[in-house]
């Protein structure tokens, strides 16, 4: 399992690759799964785990943040919000694997679970 971090609206990742690159970069590797977690929320982030799932075959994850930090460096978006726009991850078939990252709470992974459940 891999996972990559876009990490800002540049949509590239630290080491200036774009999801696709990612993906390319990684291709020599027999993995489960690839992804993306941190840096973005979960409405930011998907674009670029739309990417991933229709250029690879493997099983897609994504662990985005709780939002954007706010200029405190806390993070606002509660989990009935994130559940929300994780939603339609599900809802258009983009990950097998789901969670959270910064910002998220033990009840923003319940909420999680709870869609997933359902």
């Amino acid at each position: 399992m891999v996972s990559g971090t876009i990490t800002d609206a540049s949509g590239r990742t630290l080491s200036g690759q774009t999801a696709e690159s990612f993906l390319i970069s990684l291709s020599h590797v027999p993995l489960l799964s690839i992804g993306l977690n941190c840096a973005l929320g979960a409405d930011q982030l998907r674009p670029y785990v739309q990417t991933l799932r229709q250029k690879s075959d493997l099983l897609i994850s994504a662990h985005p943040n709780a939002g954007l930090p706010n200029a405190f460096g806390e993070y606002d978006q509660g989990p009935e919000e994130m559940t929300a726009l994780i939603k339609d991850y599900l809802d258009q078939g983009l990950v097998n694997i789901i969670g959270g990252c910064c910002g998220t709470t033990p009840e923003h992974i319940r909420a999680i679970a709870k869609l997933v459940d359902e």
